[in-house]
């Protein structure tokens, strides 16, 4: 497959980088990050209204803007080098995906353009007490009560689920797994936010006891759809990490040419020279491996998606979190400390690296795909 960007992309990034930039300063950041919606509204709503990016990969007829998995993952990795806080995984990614690829129609032309007029947060809750998005683990219930149905059951570690409008719920029914729908205010539906490592990514355990859903993906087995949805969120987030790694190298080469030790730049010295040179290496692996990804999750070869995303999140989880810690040591003392920036990458590098599965359950599903 051929990995090409084309001016319009190249344009988009850089739009992307200027709002981000303004938008998601460090400061921002961290005032973010001790909320606990966990985002700016206002910010959110301009996403939406002047740059479209909320709906970018939903169909125009569903008030999206009609881009590919390729402009989600540039803006998602622009996203990454600026520490974005904000549903944007949880909504733009996971939840417009589940939609387009298991809902019937009127569920998309209900939820759809709300999502895309920034007007409705959604998620999609998949992993239960183990923590996994393995779909064909999923034990939650669904049992059915008149034309409707209900929920009994606990997912975990649901992506800004403690605010979320529409929660999309994967459940098994006799069928098979299918996907329900439940509104945030339901009754006899709980949620509680999580203590997290990574306080810019907000995560959510909730509660469902006899909660009235309803099924949006119709009598057949959604499981191969929800796979694939799992697969475009591993594509995404790593991409996200490859533009936080990128961010790390880049202060770390910043801060190699102005600390002076012994009257020259610590960046004349071999130690640092050569680990600045490390991270450039596997960051541009990393982003080869993600960019292949991204372009898998806009074709149509299903499992050409699945073997990309396993690959990319093995790699670019390991380089990212590598990447922080080597910005760290680069840094010296200064970069351990609360005010520093570093500790921040640090934590959403560790913290990213286990969701969607971390590194090695990546290889072995990888191994699996490829029989060996």
């Amino acid at each position: 497959m051929e990995v090409v960007f084309t001016s319009e992309h190249e344009e988009l990034r850089q739009t992307v980088r200027r709002f981000m930039q303004a938008q998601s300063t460090e400061q921002t950041v961290r005032r973010l990050m001790e909320t606990d919606s966990g985002y700016d509204a206002r910010t959110w709503e301009r996403m939406a209204s002047e740059l479209s990016l909320i709906g970018l990969a939903a169909p125009e007829k569903f008030g999206g803007a009609g881009y590919t998995a390729i402009e989600l993952g540039i803006v998602m990795e622009e996203m990454g080098r600026e520490l974005f806080c904000g549903p944007y995984l949880s909504t733009a990614v996971l939840a417009t995906s589940a939609l387009l690829r298991c809902a019937d129609d009127a569920a998309k032309s209900r939820l759809l353009p709300a999502i895309a007029s920034g007007k409705t947060i959604a998620t999609v809750a998949i992993a239960e007490e183990n923590g996994r998005y393995d779909i064909g683990a999923i034990a939650m219930r669904a049992a059915r009560d008149g034309a409707k149905w209900r929920l009994d059951g606990v997912k975990n570690y649901v992506l800004d689920g403690h605010c979320a409008d529409v929660v999309l719920v994967a459940a098994r029914t006799d069928r098979g797994v299918g996907l329900f729908e439940v509104e945030g205010k339901a009754a006899n539906f709980s949620r509680a936010s999580l203590p997290t490592l990574d306080l810019t990514r907000k995560l959510a355990r909730l509660t469902f006891n006899g909660t009235p859903a309803t099924l949006i993906s119709g009598d057949s087995d959604a499981t191969a759809a929800l796979n694939h949805v799992v697969a475009v969120g591993s594509a995404m987030l790593a991409v996200e990490q490859v533009g936080g790694a990128q961010r790390c190298l880049e202060m770390s080469v910043d801060y190699a040419k102005t600390r002076l030790q012994f009257g020259r730049p610590i960046g004349s010295f071999q130690a640092i020279k050569h680990k600045c040179a490390d991270m450039l290496v596997e960051t541009e692996f990393a982003r080869s491996a993600a960019y292949h990804a991204i372009f898998c999750a806009a074709g149509d070869d299903e499992n050409e998606l699945q073997m990309a995303s396993h690959m990319a999140r093995s790699y670019c989880s390991e380089a990212y979190f590598r990447a922080t810690a080597d910005n760290i040591q680069i840094h010296g003392g200064m970069g351990f400390t609360w005010e520093h920036p570093a500790h921040l990458y640090f934590k959403r590098a560790r913290a990213s690296s286990i969701l969607f599965g971390d590194p090695i359950e990546h290889r072995q599903e990888l191994g699996a795909l490829l029989a060996l």
